[in-house]
């Protein structure tokens, strides 16, 4: 992908917001997602399309709430459901934004294999997504992701308590299942129908999400963004480094917040991810985190 941060492009009297972001280097992350994030972030549809999307958006999720209020069981069909995403995807998203949301599937499931496999006395199995083309999305994928995170905390912690446990620091750690590519292994559309931002695209999508999923799997899949904040607990405790919690902003998963905030808390989501994960890359390559003596690895 094209690199549009050049430090000779700058201009004193007009400074480009995204390039301050990209060459900050304040926050660990992937730097082809930065790249992305960054290019998606100053997009035309970001600037110009977003704002008009976001309307229609909020719109309609009110009327779904009061059409789902009233036939609860109709147009429920999660495979309808992603059938429409890969559509949507493929047909509509740029390049930026589909290489983000493919990436986060990968992250996030390297991220609980992580915690799986750092946690001593339990054996917790973990169910990995990592979609490599639009036919995957078609495979539940967003659903499952829902549904794996709510499992992965339900099946750890039930361990924990069964066997009269805690999640510890641990001095040797076992990183084998974090990869440090750039992602660059998958070639996505760049027609010139594929022009929506990341942003964009979910606002787009969530609507969909509420029709075609029942109540209970919308609501949970909201509230599942706030569990950045237990994942995140869960392996600062195990890297014995709680500074790196201050990189969520999806927090409190006990008290729930509204359904129509979803779409810009699933960026948020993403950021949270791709942080944490640059986080293990850099530990597994035995880079320093903010000064913190990284633990030994297995």
């Amino acid at each position: 992908m094209r690199n549009d941060f050049d430090i000779k492009k700058h201009d004193q009297r007009d400074p480009n917001p995204w390039l301050a972001m990209y060459l900050d280097s304040s926050i660990p992350i992937n730097n082809s997602t930065k790249q992305a994030l960054m290019r998606d972030n100053n997009s035309r549809s970001a600037r110009y399309l977003l704002p008009f999307v976001q309307l229609w958006s909020k719109i309609s999720m009110f009327f779904i709430h009061v059409f789902k209020f009233f036939f609860p069981k109709l147009f429920n069909s999660s495979n309808a459901l992603h059938k429409i995403l890969a559509w949507g995807l493929k047909n509509f998203v740029s390049q930026d934004a589909n290489l983000l949301i493919f990436r986060h599937f990968h992250a996030g499931s390297e991220i609980l294999e992580f915690i799986a496999k750092n946690v001593s006395g339990i054996e917790v199995k973990t169910s990995p997504l990592k979609p490599y083309d639009f036919n995957d999305v078609k495979e539940d994928l967003f659903l499952k992701h829902d549904l794996n995170l709510y499992n992965f905390v339900i099946n750890l912690n039930s361990q924990l308590k069964s066997n009269g446990l805690n999640i510890q620091k641990q001095d040797s750690l076992n990183l084998e299942m974090i990869s440090e590519d750039q992602f660059g292994h998958i070639e996505f559309p760049r027609r010139w129908t594929n022009v929506l931002d990341l942003r964009s695209a979910i606002e787009l999508f969530t609507p969909f999400y509420q029709l075609f999923l029942t109540a209970n799997d919308f609501v949970r899949a909201s509230n599942s963004l706030q569990l950045d904040e237990t994942v995140a607990i869960y392996t600062t405790q195990i890297l014995g480094t709680p500074g790196h919690l201050g990189l969520v902003n999806n927090k409190h998963p006990m008290v729930p917040t509204s359904t129509y905030t979803a779409a810009y808390r699933l960026v948020l989501h993403g950021l949270a991810t791709e942080t944490l994960h640059e986080i293990l890359v850099n530990i597994k390559l035995g880079r320093s985190q903010d000064g913190i003596m990284t633990p030994s690895v297995a």
